[in-house]
């Protein structure tokens, strides 16, 4: 018998212990280990954080949902990874043994980077957990009650600008449908050299689909920024050229601010020679197999990955949820075959595949693979999108609750795109 651990429980480890349940035998046993007993579905923070959802719509309770499918639940955070015991040291003192381990755990949230930044403490608010969403929510509505200026974007070294976007055009919306957008400036503020760069350098026409919609919107931008500090109703910050100098300093007033932050992996995992490079992300091979340490993988959010090349301000790369699905199915089978004596031979895509819901509209694309050059690069937009999106949660959160892994929403976003196949791994 062999008993694999998967370390966290949002999108990457949740499918990862259901595929695991399909992939390996049936006396082979499978731990989750989270710190949270209940998963939330993270792409519709942005909506909680102006009242379009409540906790509870986004929530599954992840002990009975695991239960149905025989997988051990152990709702207690990490304190140390030992690799060389092959043993996770849990907070309450306990420790959890394994033969092997995939690391799912998402990032660390790297708010302390910036004085004055985030919501624990600090200026700014994010829709990174639900906890941060709701706490948005009662500044989104201090600010319908009294209008002014709005930042909202991406702080530098950040990876993950959908959500930004996203959140910029859902606010935009909810201010209207409250009568009061004509009382409010919005600024949207980020690394990227470009609109639209997303960590991506562009898929398809990213750059030209959002500049129109912020124009149309009158949504100003200021790229290649990085913030120095926020103080209250003040974030300063400083725009970069091309050849890394400060070419501006500004301080920008606000009455709301919602800022995305750098990731770094958590401290549990973090500083483990051959394990996690200098930013605490966990370094795969192709196979999603650390190098050093055969028995542990990773997926998703704490996977290590280099940005796409120079850009003035650092800018980071995405792990989107059908790239992360194509490292979890790629995963499975390789542990598959790592308990029945054979080598791993699954390679994930890393395709990806987007719905930005902007509240009343929205901007899809598909990048295959993921980072360039290229086969498939396409992006659209519409009032479909922001639809789409929204069966598809009430879909995936269905499925999960039930304890069934596919198909998930990446997937039935395919095929509303019109593509019936978009293999996850490949052999090699």
């Amino acid at each position: 018998m062999a008993h694999v651990v998967v370390l966290g429980a949002g999108l990457g480890g949740a499918i990862m212990a259901y595929e695991l349940k399909d992939q390996l035998r049936p006396e082979d046993k499978v731990t989750v280990v989270t710190k949270d007993p209940k998963y939330h579905f993270v792409p519709s923070n942005p909506w909680i954080a102006v009242g379009w959802r409540d906790r509870a719509d986004i929530t599954v309770d992840l002990g009975p949902a695991m239960s149905k499918r025989g997988i051990d639940f152990i709702p207690v955070a990490a304190e140390r990874l030992h690799p060389e015991e092959n043993r996770i040291e849990l907070v309450d003192g306990k420790s959890v043994s394994y033969d092997f381990l995939v690391i799912a755990t998402g990032p660390e949230l790297a708010f302390d980077e910036i004085p004055g930044f985030g919501p624990h403490g600090g200026f700014t608010q994010s829709v990174c957990h639900i906890d941060h969403a709701e706490a948005a929510k009662s500044v989104f509505e201090k600010l319908v009650e009294n209008p002014g200026p709005v930042i909202i974007g991406a702080a530098q070294g950040a990876s993950c600008f959908g959500p930004a976007y996203e959140f910029l055009f859902i606010l935009e919306t909810a201010l209207r449908k409250a009568r009061v957008r004509d009382r409010v400036q919005m600024t949207y503020v980020t690394p990227e050299p470009y609109i639209g760069h997303l960590g991506l350098d562009g898929v398809g026409d990213t750059k030209g689909l959002l500049e129109s919609e912020m124009r149309e919107k009158h949504v100003k931008w200021m790229t290649n920024t990085r913030v120095k500090r926020v103080e209250d109703g003040h974030m300063f910050v400083e725009e970069v050229g091309e050849d890394g100098a400060v070419k501006a300093e500004k301080d920008l007033p606000f009455a709301f601010s919602m800022m995305l932050p750098a990731f770094r992996g958590i401290k549990a995992v973090s500083g483990i020679d051959g394990l996690s490079n200098p930013r605490g992300f966990t370094i795969v091979d192709k196979h999603q197999q650390n190098p050093k340490f055969k028995n542990i993988f990773a997926v998703g959010v704490c996977v290590a990955i280099p940005p796409m090349g120079p850009t003035p301000v650092p800018v980071g790369v995405p792990k989107t949820g059908f790239m992360i699905e194509s490292m979890v199915t790629a995963t499975a089978h390789n542990i598959g075959n790592l308990v029945r004596g054979k080598e791993p031979d699954s390679i994930g895509t890393w395709n990806a595949v987007c719905l930005a819901d902007f509240g009343d509209g929205g901007i899809a694309f598909v990048a295959q693979p993921q980072i360039p050059p290229r086969n498939v690069n396409w992006s659209s937009s519409g009032k479909w999108v922001h639809l789409a999106k929204a069966g598809f949660e009430k879909y995936f959160i269905h499925k999960l609750r039930k304890g069934q892994s596919e198909p998930f929403y990446e997937h039935l976003a395919l095929k509303a795109l019109g593509i019936d196949k978009l293999k996850a791994t490949t052999k090699g």
